[in-house]
């Protein structure tokens, strides 16, 4: 029996609706952080002096440590505007020091360490506090005792147990790294040693409340191990406050190596950084303001930038603020 029905072609045949596309949530956060013009603006920056400390140099192949007595006091190039008397070079657009050395290519080079011991003490700190969060937070046994190590650390000053830090095992770590080695991996372990303590609170909240969540709640029902269920569903989970502490941990970790620098106790006085050369100049500051403007603004500025950019991280990865 021939069947004379119009039989139609797959092509022709048209879906009632097309499939939906599930759009990535991380160009929803992106959508939200870019919104943030402060926060864009500071990752501009971020973006520009991390370039211009890491390749500057490349550019600018002036030795930060040269002395050239003969070219000491060489004021910035914009202070021949309203005085016409002064000493002023385009060979040195920012400047030389009391012992010649170009003020440029000192920037450069102090702030590839200052960023380099940010970034070095964030991680640290980040996942010492991770650590301890995740611990406290998914094994009850070990809430209490590591609670109250938290909150000890909290109460203790801060920089006076760095300056104690540095003190002690400053010569020691120098005798067996060399000055530049031992004095960043001491800066670095301090810093990171004395800051996690937030991070740790924060995820602690955070993973206490996921372990009630409904597909935690069934991994732990099919026998899923501690361990699988941290690295599978909890970590993931707590990404977001942990990339808003890191941000806000690299600020802090920049300002408290400007302040060791600053007080004498950082990197040697042959191995610039932001706080030292701040330092360096506090003597002349009256009759050269510019000397400490340049190391103060990159030094305000990053960390500005820094903040500005945390807070665009915290909106764009709240839920509730974009909208779902």
């Amino acid at each position: 029996m021939t069947d004379f029905g119009f039989q139609p072609k797959a092509s022709d045949v048209q879906p009632d609706q097309a499939p939906l596309k599930v759009r990535n949530q991380w160009w929803d956060v992106w959508d939200q952080f870019r919104s943030h013009k402060g926060a864009i603006a500071g990752l501009i920056f971020l973006v520009f002096i991390t370039l211009f400390c890491a390749f500057g140099p490349l550019v600018w192949d002036v030795d930060p440590g040269k002395l050239d007595i003969r070219n000491k006091d060489v004021r910035p190039i914009y202070v021949g505007i309203w005085d016409g008397d002064a000493k002023v070079s385009w060979a040195r657009p920012m400047g030389t020091d009391h012992l010649g050395r170009d003020i440029m290519s000192n920037i450069m080079q102090g702030g590839r360490i200052s960023l380099a011991v940010g970034w070095t003490a964030m991680i640290l700190a980040i996942l010492i506090g991770t650590f301890v969060g995740v611990m406290s937070g998914y094994f009850k046994r070990l809430d209490w005792a590591l609670m109250r190590f938290t909150d000890l650390v909290l109460s203790l000053p801060i920089l006076p147990l760095l300056l104690v830090m540095m003190l002690l095992f400053r010569d020691p770590l120098r005798a067996a790294f060399g000055p530049e080695t031992g004095i960043f991996m001491l800066i670095v372990a301090g810093i990171g040693i004395t800051s996690w303590m937030q991070t740790a609170r924060i995820v602690r909240g955070d993973v206490m409340a996921l372990k009630e969540r409904e597909f935690v709640l069934a991994a732990r029902s099919i026998g899923t191990p501690p361990r699988r269920m941290i690295t599978r569903h909890i970590l993931p989970n707590v990404l977001s406050p942990i990339m808003v502490s890191a941000t806000l941990g690299l600020a802090t970790a920049i300002i408290t190596e400007s302040a060791l620098s600053f007080l004498g106790l950082g990197f040697p006085s042959d191995f610039p950084t932001w706080g030292k050369i701040l330092f360096d100049s506090v003597d002349r500051m009256t009759a050269f303001p510019e000397r400490v403007l340049w190391p103060g603004l990159a030094i305000s500025l990053t960390v500005l930038a820094v903040n500005y950019i945390g807070d665009g991280l915290r909106d764009a990865l709240d839920p509730r603020i974009r909208g779902l």
